[in-house]
């Protein structure tokens, strides 16, 4: 009886200690920041903006809201699309700083409200437009000229959510969404993609291709640290060093969790986010189903075991009470 009156005493200082002191320091070290659930309106832009633009914010996200009230034509926006393919394709080049992403599965993992806003002004939709005096000069902005009708926004959007969508692994939301700046070499891919195999030549030893290959990445790599400011971290292991919590919500929007940042929105919906934070769950924490496997199997040992550790301790100690 004594020896649970300990236990009990110390599992009640353990409890106060990780349930109260903990989490009330981590508060005071970091500020807590409430997510918007995937809703890409602006109103998050808007509250973080400051004085001076935040009536052309406003203006921004009423009109985005306008356009996703029209109805689209997929047929008319695939022909609309053939604008956008010749940079959003397989293969495609840097542009800018930046490899624009194939926008195959784009209806699949991205949110409505966001491909519009996208499409009307890219460095309003990414909250990125602090870093430009002018948000045309953004990679992307000459599409807000090329594609400029609220119709022909909204018919783009429809074709992407009509024809784009497929069936998307969580590797391949990935790689659309985070794997053109950051690297997860826990799932051999850099900026470029998968690793190629290669073999090194027998009489010198040495690996051309792989030589080849690395200078495209150091290359690329150079191209995104100018563009942004410094080479965006590798994520094989975020999944483990940051809470869910600050990874959705820093990928809803960086802007809130880090302000200044050069990191653009995703704008990853629902579905979207959860493949991607599926594939950095498995490439950061690989082990984690085998882990859960044997879970109930040592909650049993553990159960059985102070059974007949009790059994035991009262036998050793009956003559002595």
């Amino acid at each position: 009886m004594k020896e649970l009156k300990i236990f009990g005493i110390v599992a009640a200082f353990t409890l106060i200690l990780y349930w109260g002191v903990e989490p009330f320091a981590h508060s005071q070290m970091h500020k807590h920041v409430e997510g918007h659930n995937l809703v890409y309106d602006g109103k998050a832009d808007i509250e973080e903006a400051s004085k001076d633009k935040k009536e052309a914010k406003k203006k921004f996200w009423a009109e985005v809201k306008e356009i996703a009230k029209l109805k689209g034509d997929p047929v008319a926006g695939e022909a609309t699309y053939a604008m956008c393919a010749g940079c959003h394709m397989e293969g495609a080049a840097n542009m800018g700083g930046v490899t624009p992403p194939s926008l195959d599965h784009a209806g699949a993992i991205y949110d409505k409200n966001f491909l519009i806003a996208l499409i009307k002004n890219p460095a309003m939709a990414t909250n990125v437009d602090h870093k430009y005096k002018d948000t045309s000069t953004h990679p992307m902005g000459s599409i807000s000229s090329m594609v400029s009708a609220p119709q022909d926004i909204a018919n783009v959007v429809a074709y992407l959510k009509a024809k784009k969508a497929g069936e998307v692994t969580p590797k391949e939301a990935y790689i659309e969404a985070c794997g053109r700046c950051h690297a997860n070499r826990y799932g051999k891919l850099t900026q470029l993609g998968e690793i190629p195999k290669t073999k090194s030549n027998i009489k010198t030893g040495q690996d051309i291709e792989k030589m080849k290959y690395d200078q495209k990445v150091a290359e690329e790599q150079a191209a995104l640290a100018d563009y942004l400011g410094k080479l965006p971290p590798d994520l094989s292991i975020i999944y483990r060093a940051r809470s869910e919590h600050f990874l959705h919500t820093f990928v809803e929007n960086p802007q809130s969790q880090l302000a200044g940042t050069a990191m653009p929105r995703t704008g990853l919906d629902h579905e979207g986010m959860e493949k991607v934070m599926a594939y950095l769950e498995e490439t950061g924490d690989p082990s984690k189903p085998a882990r859960d496997a044997l879970g109930p199997y040592v909650l049993i040992f553990f159960v059985i075991f102070t059974i007949l550790a009790y059994l035991w301790k009262k036998s050793q100690w009956k003559d002595l009470h």
